[in-house]
């Protein structure tokens, strides 16, 4: 009979997108049962990877009645199901699992810090974040940062005193350096959005303000003023009710002629191959996947050095690092792509090989195979 361990997100989305492929992985070793909010995604996560689904109503934000509701069903499925690990890896998940884990005496109890709030908030809210962590931590076995940086955060701000985890070299999944690659598929499918006639930048993520695009529309308006022979492609959609992006940067990405807004996409990989560098001027990370993916896709990187960003790319090797909220310095990274493409190229080729040297897929399954055994 297999060891039951059940993985936990707050919404489905978490499970279909970040573990596609792990917990199919996990379920040849264990009894795996993947828990989150109700949403179509966790169907496709059942039926694609072969395990068992619950949902679990949980709300991403604060609200104490819906959370205690959540808390309760999570203790009475915890009772139910008698695992010997809950392994949660998004905040809301990890605060709720791990307090009912606690009261259910799971002997396993990991959480999985993929990002952190509360470095860039101040005041009340700032306190609550950081409480919040310390009670997940204090309910936790095992605490779990995705990278160094999320670690140095955790100590710096004396959230926890317990050992922590970085499963491998970081991430939460590793990367399908085979997926993510320029295959034959992949090239036909970009012939259509590349251009020969100039330079192409490529975003891919929301476009919100702490993703740094105030900063990229004004740093890019400046690039077109040196160089017409220069575009961005940006992969990715608007949200107006959370963190929006001021109102002249909206109208400057939808309407410039240099701008190719492909909104939303599933798949990301044809942008990728018809682009010649990525940039991603974030205020905040914990470990990016989509710098995995675009190191994957031999893309050089323009990344501002924060967490996880500075793990993957290593200055002047296969990318630069710049400050965040920078205009100025992400000006000058994008010029200097544009105008030294000798070291431009040398860059990129070295991304890919960098990636699947220290986050390959396998290789991180196999060191999470390996953690978890160490825990028996």
């Amino acid at each position: 009979m297999k060891t039951k361990i059940i993985k936990v997100s707050t919404v489905p989305m978490s499970l279909n997108l970040l573990l596609k492929g792990q917990l199919k992985m996990l379920s040849e070793h264990y009894d795996v049962l993947a828990v989150s909010s109700p949403g179509d995604e966790l169907e496709v996560v059942a039926n694609r990877e072969g395990v068992r689904v619950k949902a679990v109503p949980m709300q991403r934000r604060i609200a104490p009645i819906k959370d205690m509701k959540s808390l309760i069903q999570l203790i009475r499925l915890f009772r139910e199901e008698r695992p010997w690990m809950v392994h949660s890896i998004t905040p809301k998940a990890g605060l709720l699992s791990m307090l009912a884990a606690k009261i259910c005496g799971v002997p396993v109890r990991i959480h999985m810090f993929t990002g952190l709030l509360f470095p860039n908030a101040k005041g009340l809210k700032r306190w609550l974040l950081m409480f919040t962590d310390w009670l997940t931590c204090k309910c936790a076995t095992v605490v779990n940062p995705e990278g160094e940086g999320v670690k140095r955060d955790l100590e710096k701000a004396h959230i926890t005193s317990k050992p922590m985890v970085i499963i491998g070299n970081g991430n939460i999944n590793g990367i399908d350096v085979e997926y993510y690659s320029r295959s034959e598929v992949v090239m036909a499918l970009s012939r259509k959005y590349q251009r020969n006639d100039c330079f192409t930048f490529c975003f891919v993520g929301r476009v919100v303000g702490d993703k740094g695009m105030n900063e990229l529309a004004c740093a890019f308006q400046r690039l077109i003023n040196d160089n017409k022979k220069v575009r961005l492609l940006i992969v990715g959609s608007f949200e107006d009710k959370l963190d929006p992006v001021q109102p002249q940067t909206k109208d400057y990405f939808q309407h410039s002629e240099h701008v190719d807004f492909m909104g939303w996409q599933d798949d990301i990989r044809p942008f990728l191959a018809a682009s010649d560098a990525f940039v991603f001027p974030s205020y905040r990370e914990g470990f990016p996947n989509v710098l995995l993916q675009a190191g994957a896709m031999d893309l050089p990187i323009i990344s501002t050095d924060i967490n996880g960003a500075n793990e993957i790319v290593r200055h002047g090797e296969n990318g630069v690092l710049i400050p965040t909220k920078d205009e100025e310095q992400l000006y000058q990274a994008m010029k200097r792509f544009v105008e030294q493409p000798q070291e431009i190229k040398k860059m990129a080729e070295k991304a890919r090989q960098m990636i699947v040297d220290r986050y390959e897929q396998r290789a991180f399954w196999k060191h999470l195979l390996e953690f978890y055994s160490s825990l028996d």
